[in-house]
């Protein structure tokens, strides 16, 4: 099936606004999480970082590869915000733990996520409701 010329620039004018919203929104992380001395990779590990955990599972929950997980978490350790622990029950894997200075990072992090202005003030609860809907429907196509 063929898009006629019509459907093709909804598609690229749909594609324009997400991307849009994306650079806003990258431009927001980078501009809090810079305020407390992070990245935004460095901010995302931290706000994960639940509990110990292996470097595997953190990057899961980053939704990155381990290798990259790797250079966010060698450099949270330089600033001693966390440390590589030898796995209870796995001798081949560490644990990644916060240290008490990261902690009091990761709080100051999350208290400042919280106190920002929602990105998508504009909308209402329930259409950003449902704009959160129709977007992880249209990922999971792919």
């Amino acid at each position: 099936m063929t898009m006629s010329d019509a459907q093709v620039a909804e598609d690229w004018e749909l594609g324009k606004l997400v991307h849009e919203l994306d650079m806003q929104n990258s431009a927001r992380q980078r501009e809090r999480v810079g305020k407390l001395g992070l990245t935004v990779a460095q901010a995302a590990a931290l706000r994960e970082l639940t509990g110990p955990m292996t470097m595997r599972e953190l990057a899961e929950r980053m939704s990155c590869e381990p290798s990259n997980a790797t250079v966010v978490i060698d450099h949270l350790e330089n600033q001693r915000l966390l440390e590589r622990r030898p796995h209870p029950t796995d001798r081949r894997a560490k644990q990644l733990m916060l240290t008490p200075e990261g902690a009091q990072r990761r709080e100051t992090l999350l208290t400042s996520l919280r106190d920002e202005e929602p990105l998508l003030t504009g909308l209402t609860q329930q259409e950003q409701d449902t704009l959160q809907d129709l977007l992880r429907r249209a990922l999971s196509r792919h």
